[in-house]
């Protein structure tokens, strides 16, 4: 499966170019994982998130919308993707969304999945940046898409972005991407294993009345 289009080299520019980065730079990234899993024959860094601000961390809010039960929802301004459950709640993730420039709005649906999935950088990326290998391998430490990819399309049409997982925890939460939704590596295997294929995606600039009310009335639980 091809990683995506429209991504830049997320961390793994950094990792890949790894002489361009100061050594401040690298122990800031490492807090940010402590501990490793192993996720179908993979072994990865876990996310350290006691270094994550609490409002990031995946968690039950209350959430009203006309939207379907198993819908999701991604309010970039505010950079949060909930997928809509039943009783008026929602599942609440940290995201990172596109820079200014990279933004993108509108519906799609998830047509297709991958597992540990290898990452293609496209041609006019490694025109910018010829350093770049041709892909890398799924499972690579220095694959930016992280354990899982679940790819958009709209009208059978792949759009190029993705919701994905990521090797800049430090990133969610901001404008980070070309477009794409990073999560935390937990995270993404978390929604990937709550959305089937076929699943209805919205993708907003600012959720104005659902999520403010969820903010207002909500008490937050984590969920495992």
């Amino acid at each position: 499966m091809v990683g995506t289009r429209r991504d830049i080299v997320f961390g793994g520019l950094a990792l890949l170019g790894a002489g361009a980065v100061s050594k401040p730079a690298f122990a800031a990234a490492a807090s940010y994982f402590d501990g490793t899993a192993v996720d179908n024959g993979v072994t990865f860094k876990k996310t350290n998130f006691s270094k994550i601000d609490k409002q990031w961390r995946r968690q039950v809010v209350k959430y009203f919308s006309s939207e379907p039960i198993g819908t999701v929802v991604v309010d970039t301004r505010n950079h949060f993707l909930y997928l809509i459950m039943e009783n008026k709640t929602a599942i609440r993730y940290g995201v990172g969304v596109g820079k200014e420039g990279f933004k993108w709005f509108g519906r799609a649906t998830i047509d297709a999945k991958s597992l540990w999935p290898r990452w293609t950088p496209p041609p006019e990326m490694r025109k910018r940046h010829p350093e770049l290998p041709e892909f890398v391998d799924g499972g690579s430490p220095k694959n930016p898409l992280g354990p899982r990819a679940m790819y958009l399309h709209r009208d059978g049409v792949d759009t190029g972005y993705r919701f994905h997982g990521t090797l800049e925890p430090g990133s969610i939460g901001k404008d980070a991407s070309s477009g794409c939704i990073r999560m935390f590596n937990e995270d993404a295997i978390d929604l990937y294993q709550r959305c089937p294929i076929g699943t209805a995606v919205q993708v907003l600039p600012h959720i104005a009345d659902q999520a403010e009310k969820a903010t207002q009335v909500s008490q937050a639980s984590p969920v495992e």
